[in-house]
C-alpha cells in the first residue's frame, strides 16, 4: 500500500478518507503521526488554502498528501463567510460565535440563499505540477432558528431544498451522499479511477 497523509487532525476526516481511499491501495495517516503543524492558510480561495496544506504536508513528510479546504458562501454577503468559515466570529474560534455572526450579518435581508463549498487536492510530491483538484458544492439557504442535533459548524442553519430539513436533521448518510465534500470526494475518486 501507498502510505498518504492527510493535512489534517480531524479523525472523522482520517476514518472517512482512510476508507474511500483503501481500494486504490492508500493508506492514509494523519500530518499529527509526523508532527506535522497546521499549515498556514493565507489566501482567499479554497483551492490555494487547500494547495498549500498538501504542499505543507507533502514537504514535512515526503509523502503524497491530501488537503481539503472547505467553508459556506452566502449570496448576499459577496460570498462571506467563504474562506474564513471557521473564524468568521473571531478568535478563538467557535461554532455558537460564528453562527451569531452569521444571523447578525443576514437580519433584515430577504435573500438567504447560501452554499457549501469543498475542494480536495491531492498532491503525488510536494513538487508535482499537476495535483489532482476535486470541488464540491451544495445549495440551500440561511434559516434563523437552529434545527436538528447532528452535523456542526453552520449545519443547524443550512436548510436543504426540497427535504424541508436542515443540514443537521438530515441522516448521516444522506448528508454524506449530499453534501460538498462527498460530491468533491466522488469527483476525486473518479479521477483515481480513470488512473489520474
Amino acid at each position: 500500500m501507498k502510505k498518504l497523509v492527510l493535512a489534517s487532525g480531524n479523525a472523522g476526516k482520517l476514518r472517512e478518507f482512510g476508507q474511500l481511499l483503501a481500494p486504490f491501495d492508500f493508506e492514509v495517516l494523519p500530518q499529527s503521526a509526523f508532527n506535522v503543524p497546521e499549515a498556514e492558510e493565507p489566501h482567499i480561495t479554497f483551492v490555494e488554502n487547500a494547495i498549500a496544506k498538501a504542499r505543507h504536508a507533502a514537504q514535512l513528510t515526503g509523502m503524497p498528501a491530501l488537503a481539503d479546504d472547505s467553508g459556506l458562501c452566502v449570496s448576499a454577503l459577496g460570498g462571506a463567510p467563504g474562506v474564513w468559515s471557521a473564524r468568521y466570529g473571531g478568535e478563538p474560534k467557535s461554532d455558537a460565535k460564528n453562527n451569531a455572526k452569521l444571523l447578525a450579518d443576514l437580519a433584515g435581508v430577504a435573500d438567504r440563499r447560501a452554499h457549501y463549498v469543498a475542494v480536495l487536492v491531492l498532491m503525488r510530491s510536494a513538487d508535482d505540477p499537476q495535483p489532482i483538484v476535486a470541488e464540491g458544492e451544495w445549495h440551500g439557504e440561511i434559516v434563523d432558528a437552529p434545527r436538528g442535533a447532528g452535523g456542526f459548524g453552520y449545519d443547524p442553519y443550512f436548510l436543504v431544498p426540497g427535504t424541508g430539513l436542515t443540514v443537521a436533521e438530515l441522516p448521516h448518510e444522506e448528508k454524506n451522499r449530499l453534501s460538498h465534500r462527498g460530491k468533491a470526494l466522488a469527483q476525486l475518486l473518479a479521477r483515481l479511477r480513470a488512473g489520474a
